[in-house]
């Protein structure tokens, strides 16, 4: 056998792969940067084995074919985008950091020790998050100049944190995520004292997730847990309304800017409504091949009947369905969805077979986390984030690996 295919097939090789998996996870949320760097190297590692180790095989994950079609779809977008070298950028740093990180997981992840020491190294990473969240709300940060709040609507609400994150909302869709993998946890596991702990940092991510204001994600989480104590233990349900009573009435301003979800008070809801009906007729006028990956900013002008300011960029729908609709037509976007929400599903389905508690409250938590994204979708399209798609892949090859390896 030659060094390289030595080197290929060497325990050291699919250790560092699978440690390259560890850090991708554990950057994910805190530097981009960092994150796309250890999947680069996993990546390079398992190319490696992949051409000269002759044991190892890349297998076929469950929803392989609308994973192609969304692939295909979104580079054929690239042929009428109104910026076709934009496009192309977005099509390949798509494929290069998504779909690798998909395959990253669902290829070297073999047995329930690996997919447990993932969630460690994900949940650690969220506990750096929570706390720095906590940190800027202590010691203040002036969001008064970065346009997350109508002023003249709330006039005494000038702090959102969103930590190491983009903007606060993106930081309370993936605490929502964060939320939901505890609380399947926290009603798996039979341990007292774990119990507690999960119990602990529910309540403290919960409290990150209200000093973030973002009306969507509290709604979600708040559904999620009140829906999860309905089915499954009711005493959730008594802990979600003595939390919710709790955070309001501590938080005038929280309550305040709740109380405003279902009207159009502020800018923020007139905005929406206005971008999803200019989104509407882009679905309607490029049903086949959309506007092109990534062109929603290039191409809403042209439909604006609201804001009408040139100064003013809008990147994305703030609604996943439409934007993914809009951007690579009826059939790559159809796919997309196929895709997530089946894994959402299938997380989602009892797992009789798991193999111990751990296993089966994490895969719980996995599909509640995803349901969190899909209700989250409806008012913001957080997937845009590049870190929030990262971690949507990375759940998506957990499951499978749950699903098919462990």
């Amino acid at each position: 056998m030659s060094g390289l295919k030595r080197l290929a097939s060497s325990r050291a090789v699919k250790d560092t792969i699978y440690l390259s998996i560890l850090m991708e996870a554990f950057f994910i949320g805190l530097s981009q940067t960092t994150a796309i760097v250890f999947m680069g190297i996993g990546i390079a590692l398992f190319l490696l084995r992949w051409w000269k180790d002759p044991d190892f095989h890349v297998k076929r994950t469950t929803f392989h074919w609308p994973i192609i079609v969304y692939l295909l779809c979104s580079a054929a977008s690239i042929l009428v985008s109104p910026d076709k070298v934009y496009t192309l950028t977005i099509w390949f740093v798509l494929v290069v950091i998504y779909l690798l990180t998909y395959v990253l997981v669902t290829q070297n992840l073999e047995n329930s020790r690996h997919v447990r020491l993932l969630a460690y190294s994900l949940g650690a990473s969220a506990a750096i998050i929570v706390a720095y969240g906590f940190f800027q709300f202590i010691f203040g940060i002036d969001t008064s100049e970065m346009k997350w709040v109508d002023g003249e609507a709330f006039p005494e609400l000038s702090k959102r944190v969103f930590s190491t994150l983009e903007n606060p909302n993106i930081l309370a869709a993936y605490l929502d995520v964060v939320v939901c993998v505890l609380l399947g946890l926290f009603g798996t596991l039979s341990d007292k004292r774990l119990r507690i702990a999960l119990g602990i940092a529910i309540v403290c991510t919960l409290g990150c997730i209200a000093m973030t204001y973002a009306r969507g994600a509290c709604l979600t989480i708040a559904v999620i847990m009140a829906g999860y104590g309905v089915l499954k233990d009711k005493r959730i349900l008594v802990a979600v309304a003595v939390l919710v009573a709790g955070f309001l009435l501590l938080n005038p301003v929280l309550f305040e800017r709740m109380s405003t979800m279902f009207t159009v008070v502020d800018t923020s809801s007139e905005m929406r409504i206005a971008m999803w009906e200019s989104t509407i007729q882009m679905i309607l006028d490029h049903p086949l091949l959309g506007i092109g990956g990534g062109a929603y900013s290039l191409v809403y002008p042209i439909y604006d009947t609201y804001i009408v300011d040139g100064s003013v960029t809008l990147v994305h729908a703030h609604n996943i369905y439409l934007n993914y609709l809009a951007e690579i037509g009826i059939v790559g976007g159809c796919a997309f969805l196929v895709f997530f929400l089946g894994y959402t599903v299938t997380a989602l389905h009892p797992q009789k077979t798991m193999p111990d508690e751990f296993s089966k409250g994490l895969m719980l938590g996995l599909g509640l986390g995803l349901v969190s994204v899909a209700l989250n979708g409806l008012t913001d399209d957080v997937l845009y984030n590049v870190p929030s798609s990262m971690l949507l892949w990375m759940i998506c090859g957990l499951v499978y690996v749950m699903k098919e390896k462990i």
